[in-house]
């Protein structure tokens, strides 16, 4: 086994750690959700937390880890009698994205149901979590039917099993840590709201600090135990603070004073539930166990609400999380009361009960987010006053960037028919994952066993197979493939005329505001999205596809305008772009959204080039829809005649609201099925 990296020679990160520790001191806080840029020492800092955890007393034999002090009188093992335990290390369990359904809830052992004729249930990661560490790297992208999973066994602190006759439930009660690169796509609201904190991550700019990184992974590359040993006494001092805290936890006194912080906190930030005020109360607490303190202060908590509210806090949904730090201590001071009377007293300077207020976990009250705006476009924006007259320029004939007009809510959009499959949550879909449907014979290698329709196919042979004792007899003959339905996600390609004839600012607004619309919509919907541009001489790949929704919504926030109209260059640059995508992706159904008036300009033979690129579309089957930007009382009809040649459908800049817009792409993907 790979010695691991040395929790306390992760070099700053200091928010990281302290909420890491924190829920090594008080699991009850509910977890952490770690959010950053690649190569940020996320997965490092969790993989290395199980060491500082102190050792679990379990009953003997028992595969569900059942506490011997109290053991669960439901435990598929059971019953145990109360006494005696063994110590076990605490463990961290890692959840693969692209696990099984079985493999998390776990199933019925089909080894010995088929060679003992016996019902017996094999266990999953959730029962090998239970009274540890249950981590997800990329958490974000963890398939929805496994996100339902967790939230029930989070909510209930047990896992009910109830498929191919076994019934069964153990109790699931688990530290949930998970990692994510936002810019491959955010959380389900339901699941972000189950970490009881998040924190923001960075690489460092500061070159000292970045030396040191490379120093230490390089020294720990060359010689893990001997690196590891160097850091023994600071993860032993580590761990025996954590235990200190633990000790000293029960102790901590949470005054109506800091009550009333946190509830007002909770209350200025207009979080939903009252699961932020329980958060930021155990939060509290376990910092000033921490701290060596039995009382709870106001620095205690702010830092809790640091960071258990930057997630729960309400805003759009293309917002990054954060908080406004002058608000927050606005708010502390205000309901500052019984905390300050007991600094007065003495009772509120810990600082001295801290040994190493800059070691691991000292997060001194720094912030885990930066609060400066929200970053990934302002889905609210309003165009300012003035906006809809002259447009400006900036030089060179391009004009300012127009803001998006305040977007709505679409219709569902879905494909009907049954497609192959990207897992999503917008049209129905043949997937290796989800609700069980059917049985097949397999084709090619046997992946999910179909055990009632195996058992069936082979019950009338046996017979003839001489079969003698309880077990089965089975030939290959017999096994049958599970068909499963679930949810499939697009991909929505944007295609956006961003010429001089698009850049009237009412017009802009409005195209912009639609296309965020749908944004928002493929955001619920986990599809993948991409923008193309075209204006000038050429056409540009604004944001390759991608599941970064809030990624695409910034990009188009941002978009210029000006100079000619280079149709066919942009049409010809997206048909590249969904080749490219098809090789790599090539379940996913796409669709096409071309946002124009139309016109084609510069260079020789623009509208028969245009025509041309129109027709590859057509020829591959491309669900298209052209958004009509024309206006005025003379309309040429050249944005129908593009629909024409894409094989699609046009609609006009009027009928962008929620009923029109959403409708037509559902029409279209239903001809495109």
């Amino acid at each position: 086994m790979t010695t691991p990296f040395p929790f306390t020679a992760v070099v700053g990160q200091d928010d990281l750690r302290l909420a890491l520790l924190l829920n090594a001191v008080s699991p009850a806080v509910g977890g952490v959700l770690v959010r950053g840029e690649k190569g940020t020492a996320k997965s490092t800092a969790v993989r290395a937390l199980s060491a500082l955890l102190p050792a679990v007393p379990v009953v003997p034999g028992c595969r569900f880890s059942c506490d011997p002090a109290a053991p669960d009188p439901a435990c598929p093992d059971g019953p145990h009698e109360s006494g005696g335990g063994v110590p076990r290390p605490s463990r961290m369990v890692e959840l693969p994205v692209g696990a099984s359904e079985d493999r998390l809830v776990g199933a019925l052992d089909i080894e010995r149901a088929l060679s003992e004729g016996v019902k017996a249930f094999e266990p999953g990661l959730l029962a090998d979590a239970h009274r540890g560490i249950l981590y997800v790297d990329e958490v974000n992208l963890l398939h929805d039917h496994l996100v339902d999973l967790l939230l029930d066994a989070a909510a209930m602190g047990a896992s009910y099993v109830e498929r191919e006759g076994v019934s069964v439930r153990h109790a699931s009660k688990f530290l949930l840590v998970g990692t994510m690169n936002p810019e491959e796509g955010e959380l389900r609201p339901q699941l972000l709201d189950r970490f009881g904190l998040t924190v923001e991550v960075a690489a460092s700019r500061e070159p000292d600090q970045r030396v040191e990184v490379v120093r230490r992974r390089l020294a720990y590359d060359d010689d893990p135990d001997g690196f590891a040993a160097r850091w023994a006494d600071e993860e032993a001092a580590v761990r025996q603070r954590v235990v200190a805290a633990r000790e000293l936890l029960p102790s901590v006194r949470l005054g109506d004073g800091a009550l009333r912080q946190i509830a007002a906190t909770c209350a200025a930030f207009e979080v939903d539930g009252m699961r932020a005020d329980i958060v930021m109360a155990r939060t509290a607490t376990a910092l000033a166990a921490w701290a060596g303190r039995t009382d709870v202060l106001a620095e205690d908590v702010r830092q809790a609400a640091l960071l258990a509210l930057p997630h729960r806090r309400r805003r759009n949904p293309f917002d990054a999380p954060g908080l406004d730090e002058d608000r927050l201590d606005e708010t502390l001071e205000e309901f500052s009361g019984e905390n300050e009377s007991q600094d007065q007293n003495g009772q509120g300077d810990g600082d001295d009960d801290d040994p190493d207020p800059d070691g691991p976990g000292g997060g001194g009250g720094q912030s885990p987010s930066d609060s400066d705006g929200p970053q990934g476009g302002d889905t609210g924006a309003r165009p300012e006053a003035g906006e809809d007259g002259p447009p400006q320029t900036s030089g060179g004939g391009e004009q300012q960037a127009a803001r998006a007009s305040e977007p709505f809510r679409t219709k569902v959009l879905s494909v009907p028919g049954l497609g192959d499959g990207a897992a999503g949550r917008r049209s129905r879909a043949r997937t290796e994952h989800g609700r069980t449907t059917g049985a097949r014979r397999p084709r090619g290698a046997l992946t999910k066993l179909h055990l009632a329709a195996t058992v069936q196919a082979a019950a009338p042979h046996q017979r003839a197979r001489g079969r003698t004792g309880r077990g089965l007899v089975v030939r290959r003959d017999d096994l049958r493939q599970a068909t499963r339905e679930g949810r499939e996600g697009n991909l929505v390609l944007f295609v956006v005329d961003a010429s001089g004839s698009m850049a009237a600012r009412q017009r802009m607004s409005a195209v912009k505001g639609a296309v965020l619309s749908l944004l928002l919509d493929a955001y619920q919907r986990r599809d993948k999205v991409g923008l193309v541009t075209f204006r000038g001489s050429a056409a540009e790949v604004a944001l390759p596809p991608t599941s970064s929704v809030d990624a695409a919504a910034a990009r188009l926030q941002t978009l210029p305008t000006g100079g000619r109209t280079p149709l066919a260059a942009g049409l010809l640059r997206a048909h590249e772009v969904l080749r490219v995508e098809r090789l790599r992706d090539p379940a996913r159904r796409a669709l096409v959204v071309v946002v124009t008036d139309g016109r084609a300009t510069g260079g020789p033979e623009p509208v028969a080039l245009a025509r041309r690129a129109a027709r590859l579309f057509a020829a591959d089957g491309t669900a298209c829809v052209v958004v009509d930007c024309e206006s005025g009382p003379v309309r040429l009809g050249l944005a129908g005649q593009l629909a024409g040649e894409l094989g699609g459908t046009a609609v006009t800049l009027d009928e962008l609201r929620a009923d029109s817009i959403a409708g037509l792409v559902k029409d279209v993907q239903r001809r495109a099925a």
